[in-house]
């Protein structure tokens, strides 16, 4: 993914990809929208979905959420992005490069998220809710993002990367990157909305990048990186 190509036909794929993520990102804006508007800046989901959280929340269950949720953040997204740089990669260089690329894309998404978080500046639920720790501001979810985020580029660069790879894994991948959002509403530091605009800004970033990358590269040379 990160060897430069001279321009080609669009490929078909760049343009759904193309598509998708500009539909992300219009629902996402309707979503931001709806929700600053709102009052007490909430929306009808939230407020049902942390009361039931808040009252079903046996010990076993605490501590499972608890580590999902802690998987979605600090060096953990950027460590599985550079493992899956290193396996599709076929040479050094290609290793480096698009071990690089994964991150350096993650941090930009992550970058894009703070932005928005600190324009909205949604309270979180109340502190005594929580049965994990959390700061700043709520909205979107900075731990879905990341997960959200780090699964769809795990899986583009697995699916266009030419190695083979089972279906069972990449529903694993994406099964995690959806189960650390639900971790944080679970645990009482999350509204729903910001979980789901979580994964609408990842959805549209991902498929930015994507759409770049298949513009960029030929379909005979994708298995490079």
């Amino acid at each position: 993914m990160s060897r430069a190509f001279p321009p080609g036909p669009v490929d078909p794929a760049a343009g759904r990809a193309g598509r998708v993520g500009v539909s992300a990102f219009v629902l996402l804006a309707a979503l931001t929208l709806w929700v600053t508007r709102a009052h007490g800046h909430l929306l009808p989901a939230d407020a049902g979905l942390h009361a039931w959280s808040v009252a079903h929340r046996p010990a076993p269950a605490v501590a499972a959420a608890r580590a999902v949720t802690d998987t979605g953040t600090g060096v953990i997204p950027y460590a599985a992005l550079l493992l899956v740089g290193l396996y599709v990669g076929r040479t050094a260089r290609q290793r480096c490069g698009l071990a690089s690329a994964l991150m350096v894309c993650l941090g930009a998404g992550q970058a894009l998220r703070y932005a928005a978080m600190s324009v909205v500046a949604r309270p979180r639920p109340p502190v005594g809710d929580w049965a994990a720790h959390a700061s700043g501001w709520s909205f979107p979810s900075g731990h879905t993002t990341t997960a959200a985020m780090t699964a769809g580029l795990a899986i583009a660069a697995l699916s266009l990367g030419g190695r083979r790879v089972s279906r069972l894994a990449i529903c694993v991948i994406g099964l995690w990157g959806a189960a650390v959002g639900l971790s944080r509403v679970y645990l009482g530091v999350h509204w729903f909305t910001d979980v789901l605009a979580g994964w609408l800004l990842a959805a549209g970033w991902v498929c930015l990048v994507v759409r770049t990358y298949l513009r960029r590269a030929p379909a005979a040379g994708r298995g490079e990186a």
